[in-house]
């Protein structure tokens, strides 16, 4: 299984981007073709990861999880928090309109320390590109600004992420492994399959799970594939359609595996907020 060739895109000129306590919240805009990578970096100030169209995935640094890194499959109808310094990289799976909210301190939650999904409200969706327009009156900045805080401080969140073994220190080959699946959720590649690919034994990487994720390749999978699903669902896609991009040879086995994990069946969840 070929690793997809990835396009680097350069860093952002952040300092043009740069909140403030007296602007402290900044808008980044961008276009981003499938298979963009940002490598990882860090910024002094919080970020919501958050794309307008298209899908992204984030993984970042995060003291809150067992493993000190979590991934995030990020739809529309969500965005990802990442605290201020933590080492983050963003990969772009489907085409985006990435928008990047910069945050400064004096305006950041004080007791968001880690990384989190927020669910992006209607409100907050609109809010986003209404901040972003060149030569935005100061009055009408803050007012979007206010709306945006308020927003943000109300948003619900989802406690759905994938862990990865970290990038320093980590496994290699289990970080090529989970990396690949999470790129390739439909392929039904056993795990000696996946194991081969990276060039370890089936025994090593089941063994790598365990000590470096605290779970098992099938209790990951399905948290991967869950991550997958959820947006999916949520934009409205045929169950059977969601079953098929998620490695499942049919829908009734992705029905009963969605059902034991999330309590209830994956059509319950269609056209919602994911």
């Amino acid at each position: 299984m070929p690793r997809p060739r990835r396009s680097l895109v350069a860093p952002d000129n952040t300092d043009a981007f740069q909140p403030s306590r007296a602007r402290p919240v900044r808008v980044r805009s961008r276009h981003l073709p499938a298979d963009a990578h940002f490598e990882p970096h860090r910024h002094a100030w919080a970020q919501l990861a958050y794309c307008a169209t298209g899908m992204l995935q984030v993984s970042a640094a995060d003291p809150d999880s067992a493993t000190g890194e979590v991934t995030y499959i990020v739809p529309p109808s969500r965005a990802v928090w990442i605290a201020p310094r933590a080492l983050h990289s963003v990969h772009v799976l489907e085409d985006a309109q990435f928008r990047t909210l910069y945050l400064d301190a004096s305006a950041s939650p004080p007791d968001w320390q880690g990384c989190r999904v927020l669910m992006v409200s209607p409100l907050l969706r609109e809010l986003i590109p209404a901040l972003d327009v060149p030569g935005l009156p100061r009055a009408r900045e803050d007012l979007l600004v206010s709306l945006v805080l308020d927003e943000l401080r109300g948003a619900a969140t989802q406690a759905l992420g994938v862990p990865l073994p970290p990038a320093q220190g980590g496994d290699k080959r289990l970080r090529a492994l989970c990396e690949a699946v999470l790129r390739a959720p439909a392929e039904r590649a056993t795990l000696a399959q996946w194991a081969a690919d990276v060039g370890a034994s089936e025994r090593t990487m089941a063994r790598l799970f365990r000590d470096e994720l605290g779970t098992s390749y099938q209790q990951w999978r399905q948290q991967a594939v869950l991550a997958h699903a959820l947006p999916l669902l949520a934009r409205g896609v045929p169950v059977g359609q969601v079953a098929a991009a998620s490695g499942y040879a049919s829908e009734s086995a992705f029905a009963a595996m969605f059902k034991s994990a999330m309590g209830q069946p994956p059509s319950r969840l269609q056209g919602k907020p994911a």
